[in-house]
Formats: structure tokens, sequence, C-alpha cells
């Protein structure tokens, strides 16, 4: 019979592991830091008041949990680029295979460059699609202030893959 908690790991992994694998491009590392997750988690189980949906709390430690390695090992390259990475070799030809795999990389190239606060609300909002509720719990943010922040950062996202397209 399994514990509340293994049915709590075994439903979430996986998206969490895809969440921190956004932040830090490498699987070993994010297996790692999903299994630092989930230690905290487990840790802090019977803090958890029921003030965001489990999803969201874990997100929140995943998050945590990787700035804290990230500060430590004092990263700032948060992504790494492979042509290999979001390419559906099944579906397209090779000239549009490589088309949107120099848009992903132009896209990530983009959102690394950008400052912490505009990365981190378009990771949550755009590429894992968290709701804005969700997106300020994470952040412990207002929601005002995740509305405010993702338009600026889609702007300045604009901008900066337009400073891209001229080089």
């Amino acid at each position: 019979m399994r514990t509340e908690f293994e049915e709590i790991y075994i439903e979430h992994s996986d998206s969490i592991y895809r969440f921190i694998y956004i932040y830090v491009r490498h699987h070993e590392l994010a297996e790692d830091l999903t299994q630092e997750t989930f230690y905290r988690a487990y840790k802090k189980i019977d803090d958890f008041k029921g003030e965001a949906g489990v999803s969201t709390w874990l997100r929140k430690i995943a998050r945590n949990a990787t700035y804290d390695y990230l500060r430590r090992k004092k990263i700032i390259q948060f992504f790494s680029f492979g042509k290999e990475d979001y390419i559906d070799f099944h579906t397209h030809s090779p000239e549009t295979q490589y088309v949107k795999s120099e848009e992903t990389r132009e896209l990530y190239q983009a959102i690394v460059s950008m400052r912490k606060a505009y990365r981190d609300v378009l990771i949550l909002r755009r590429l894992s699609e968290n709701s804005i509720k969700e997106t300020a719990y994470i952040l412990g943010w207002t929601e005002a202030k995740v509305k405010s922040t993702m338009a600026r950062a889609m702007k300045a996202l604009k901008k900066e893959i337009g400073k891209l397209e001229v080089l």
C-alpha cells in the first residue's frame, strides 16, 4: 500500500522534472534536483496548507531548489542549445526541422539574456503554462505584479528576438 506522499511523487515527478529541465537543460542535473525537490517537499508536507494546488506548491519548491543549486555553483547560463531539442523528426521535413530548431534556439537565447524576473515569469506562464494565480504563488508576488511583469517581459522578449533576427 502506497503512502499519500508516494502518490504525490508518482503523480507529479515527471512534470516537476520537465519544469526543472527548462531551467537547467541537463538531464542528470534535472533528475538530481527533482529528487531534492521531493526530499524538501517530504520534509515540509506537514506545513502544506492547501493554499495552492500540490503541483503549484511543488513547482515553488522546485524553483527554489534549482535557484539554490545555481547560486551555489554560480551558474549564470541557464540553457544549453542543441538542434536535437524540440524537433519532431517524424512529422517535419529536414528543412522545417532546421528552421524550427533555429527558432527554438533563438527563443531560448532571448529568454536567457533577460533579467531573472522576466525569465521566471516567461518560463512559468508560457513554457510551464501556470495560471497567473499559480505563478504569483510560486514567485511570492501579487497577481497584479505577475500581469505587469509578464507584459513587460513579452515586450522585452519581442525586442530581444528582433535583435537576434538582425544578426
